[in-house]
Parts: structure tokens; C-alpha cells; sequence
């Protein structure tokens, strides 16, 4: 407030000197003159110690009321200083933390990345192990009658078509279950000549579903199927029943096929 008032003092007195320069085009001298004239005519002369202790007021007053520039300005410089560095310091830590946050994702998503590959790679090997289908008829070659035979016999397919998981045994005509679950079976038989012919399918010994079909003239066409529950170890075979007989050639018409649906816990 004091640093106002002063300014505002000097400001008074410099208008009024350059608006007389303006007004009366006078000089320096002529001005004093006039200054001490007009002071001589409105104030009496005990006015003028007044004039100069108010002077001397005013001066000490100014004197007293305008700051230290130049202490400010160092004071001001210093904060400033001291603002720059504290950011430069936060730059810093920020850089660094930045740094340890991408330091540590790049780290998680390697970490998923060997993770995922690892769940994949152990999906693929599930899934190999649960690919598990078959598909085969009787005759690798040439063609005729199979039976009829005074008992049951089983029926070795022995063209293998697909044998996926190889739990199928071309050798044997048995298929052994490799996992536990649900599993589709289907046979189809066929015959010719004036002939019954009959296949069974077979779980683990029991009797499942059979396919049957006789004419007397006409060729004998007959298919079967069944979705089985198997435990690891459970055998299913086809066998032909005693007193009929099938005929197969390179045609395929007698098959076995069968494969996983899906495993169970």
C-alpha cells in the first residue's frame, strides 16, 4: 500500500510537468519559476516550512514503504529454483516408476503368454487323447460267403478304414475303450442268395442290439446301432449268429464303425 501510494505521487508530479511542457512550451527554468511564483502567490510564506516537512514526510514515507526489489526478486528466483528441482525430481521418479510398471506387465504378459502356450500344448495332447474312431468292413480282398457256423463267431473286420486313437484291433475285430465315456457303435449286414443273416453287437460278453434281415430271393440289407457308457477296458465286437451267413465283397457291405461322443469323469 505504501509502494502505491508513492508511485502515485511521482505519477501527479509527472503529469503536471509534461502537461505544462504541452500547454505553455516552457522550459525547465521557466517552469521552476512558474512552480515558485504560483507557490509564492497561494501559499503565505508560513506555509512553506509545512510544504517542506510535508516533503520530507513523504519522502521518508516512500523511503519506508517501497519493498527491496532485489530482495523479492532473489526470494522469488530461489522459489523457483526450488519449484524447477522438486519437478525435476518428480520427472524422475515418474520415468523410474514408469519404467518398473512396464518392467513388471512385460513380465505378467510373458508370464501368460508360457501360461496360455502351456494350457494349449495341454489341451492339444487332451484332445489327441480323446480322438478316438474307427471305421472297417470285412473284406480286404476278393468276395464271398462268411458262415453259416454252429455257433457264434466273431466277426473280424479286418479293411480298416480309419482306426483314430487305434483302440480298434484289426487282428482281434475287438474295440477297446482307452477312456471312460459315452461312445456311438453302429454294424450294418447284408446277404444274398435266399439267406438270414444276423449280426450282434457285444459289450464285454452281453448282447446289445442286433441287425437281422431274410429273404428269400431279394438281397437281405439290415443295420444297428447303440450309444454305449464304456470304463477304461470295456471291449465291444461284432459276432455273427450261428445258422446265418453274410456275403461281402470289395463293395464293403458289412461294416463296423464307432467312436468317442465325448469322455466322462
Amino acid at each position: 500500500m505504501k509502494a502505491l501510494v508513492c508511485i502515485l505521487l511521482l505519477l501527479e508530479t509527472f503529469v503536471f510537468v509534461v502537461q505544462q511542457q504541452v500547454d505553455g512550451g516552457l522550459n525547465e527554468n521557466e517552469i521552476s519559476q512558474q512552480i515558485s511564483s504560483e507557490d509564492g502567490r497561494q501559499n503565505p510564506p508560513q506555509t512553506d516550512t509545512l510544504r517542506a516537512e510535508a516533503s520530507t514526510d513523504s519522502q521518508q514515507y516512500c523511503d519506508l514503504g517501497i519493498p527491496d526489489i532485489h530482495a523479492a526478486l532473489r526470494e522469488l528466483t530461489a522459489t523457483v529454483t526450488e519449484q524447477k528441482s522438486n519437478i525435476r525430481a518428480l520427472e524422475t521418479q515418474l520415468r523410474e516408476q514408469q519404467t518398473f510398471i512396464l518392467k513388471e506387465l512385460n513380465k505378467k504378459n510373458e508370464e501368460i503368454s508360457n501360461l496360455t502356450l502351456s494350457q494349449v500344448e495341454e489341451l492339444r495332447k487332451e484332445n489327441r487323447d480323446r480322438e478316438i474312431a474307427f471305421s472297417a468292413a470285412l473284406m480286404e480282398s476278393g468276395g464271398g460267403f462268411i458262415g453259416p457256423f454252429t455257433t457264434h463267431i466273431t466277426l473280424i473286420y479286418r479293411n480298416v478304414f480309419t482306426n483314430i486313437g487305434n483302440a480298434y484291433n484289426p487282428i482281434t475285430g475287438i474295440f477297446t475303450a482307452p477312456l471312460k465315456g459315452a461312445y456311438m457303435f453302429r454294424i450294418s449286414v447284408y446277404g444274398r442268395d435266399g439267406t438270414t443273416s444276423t449280426a450282434v453287437i457285444f459289450k464285454n460278453g452281453d448282447f446289445v442290439v442286433v441287425a437281422h434281415d431274410i429273404k428269400a430271393r431279394d438281397p437281405a440289407n439290415s443295420s444297428n446301432g447303440a450309444v454305449l457308457i464304456l470304463e477304461v477296458g470295456d471291449v465291444v465286437y461284432v459276432k455273427l449268429w450261428s445258422g446265418t451267413r453274410i456275403y461281402d465283397n470289395l463293395n464293403n457291405h458289412n461294416t463296423f464303425s464307432g467312436y468317442l461322443l465325448f469322455p466322462l469323469r
